[in-house]
C-alpha cells in the first residue's frame, strides 16, 4: 500500500487549509504527487456541488478529508472514493467528538462523529486524527484579530488548553497517508503542556514586545459583543459552545497521538515557536484593526452552520 499511494496522487481536500495546506507540503517535500482541493484550486472541490467531486477523487490513491462541517456529507463523499479505487482515507476529526456533553449545548451528534463512522465502514484503510485547539489560532486564525486589538475577550474562564501545532497535525497525516501501521488507529493529537489563555497571552506578549491580555467574559456578553460585530446569534452561540470544552477543563490534558504516530513528543508552539510565529509570516508588519473571525473551529453538529 505504501509503494501504491506514492505512485497514485495524494487528494488533499481543504488544502488552502491550516492543516491543508501544510499536509500538502509535508507530501510534497517527500515528492509524493498531491492534488490540492479547494473551491477556488485548479482540483475544484465545492462540497455543495456533487459534480465536483468525481474530477478530484478519479486516479487517487489516498485522501486527506477536510470534512464540510454545515452538512454530514462524507458519507456520500466516501461511497465516492470507494467507487473510485482510493484506497486510504485519513480524516480530521476533533477532540471529544466522541463523548457526549463534551461541548456544551450540543444535544445531537456533531457531523466529525457521522464522519468518523463512515470512515470506519467504508472497507478502506483508514486513521482518524482528533486534535485539540490548534495553536495556530493565535497568529493566523480565529483568534488572531483580538490579539492584534490587544485583548482577547473570551468566554473561557480559567480553563487551559494543551494548544496543538497545526504542524504535528499534519506530520501525523503525511505519516498516516504514505506509511504502513496506522490502519484503524485514532491519533489523539495535542500539545504537551497546557496553558490558559491568560498565560499564553504572557508569552504571546513577550514575543511581540507589545502588552496583550486575556480577559474572560460571560456567555452572555459574549454573544451580545459578536453580535454587535455582526455575527449571527448562532455563530456567537456556536463559539460559547466550543469555548466551553475549555472552560470546563476538557481540553487541558495532553493526548498521546503524536509520539504514538512518529515516535517523538509533540512540538512546544509556545516555547520554541512563538516568536517565529508573531515575527514572520502574515502577522509580520502589521497590527489591523477588526472583528475576530467569524467562525469557530470544529466540531459542529450536524445540522448547524458556522
Amino acid at each position: 500500500m505504501a509503494e501504491n499511494t506514492t505512485r497514485r496522487p495524494v487528494l488533499v481536500t481543504g488544502a488552502s487549509g491550516m492543516t491543508g495546506r501544510r499536509v500538502l507540503a509535508g507530501l510534497r517535500d517527500l515528492g509524493v504527487p498531491t492534488r490540492a482541493a479547494s473551491r477556488s484550486s485548479e482540483w475544484r472541490l465545492d462540497w455543495q456541488d456533487r459534480s465536483t467531486w468525481d474530477r478530484v477523487l478519479d486516479g487517487a490513491a489516498s485522501v486527506y478529508l477536510v470534512q464540510y462541517d454545515p452538512e454530514p456529507l462524507t458519507e456520500a463523499f466516501i461511497e465516492r472514493a470507494v467507487a473510485h479505487g482510493v484506497e486510504r482515507i485519513v480524516l480530521l476529526s476533533a477532540r471529544g467528538a466522541d463523548r457526549p456533553g463534551y461541548f456544551e449545548g450540543v444535544d445531537e451528534p456533531v457531523t466529525h462523529l457521522l464522519s468518523e463512522e463512515a470512515v470506519r465502514a467504508s472497507g478502506l484503510e483508514w486513521t482518524i486524527l482528533r486534535p485539540g485547539w490548534f495553536a495556530q489560532n493565535f497568529d493566523e486564525g480565529l483568534l488572531a484579530d483580538g490579539l492584534r486589538e490587544g485583548v482577547l475577550r473570551l468566554p473561557a474562564g480559567e480553563g487551559a488548553a494543551a494548544w496543538i501545532d497545526a504542524e504535528d497535525i499534519a506530520a501525523v497525516a503525511v505519516a498516516a497517508l504514505t506509511e504502513d501501521g496506522h490502519h484503524g488507529r485514532v491519533y489523539e493529537l495535542s500539545g504537551p503542556r497546557a496553558l490558559t489563555l491568560d498565560e499564553a497571552a504572557t508569552e504571546i506578549s513577550a514575543a511581540l514586545g507589545r502588552p496583550v491580555r486575556y480577559e474572560a467574559v460571560s456567555a452572555r456578553d459574549y454573544v451580545d459583543e459578536r453580535m454587535a460585530a455582526g455575527w449571527s446569534r448562532q455563530d456567537a452561540l456556536l463559539m460559547v459552545s466550543s469555548l466551553s470544552a475549555i472552560a470546563n477543563g476538557r481540553e487541558e490534558s495532553p493526548s498521546p497521538g503524536v509520539l504514538e504516530a512518529l515516535g517523538r513528543e509533540p512540538r512546544d508552539y509556545f516555547a520554541d515557536h512563538v516568536v517565529d510565529a508573531f515575527t514572520t509570516g502574515t502577522w509580520k508588519g502589521s497590527i489591523p484593526h477588526g472583528g475576530e473571525a467569524s467562525c469557530a473551529p470544529p466540531p459542529w453538529p450536524s445540522t448547524r452552520r458556522r
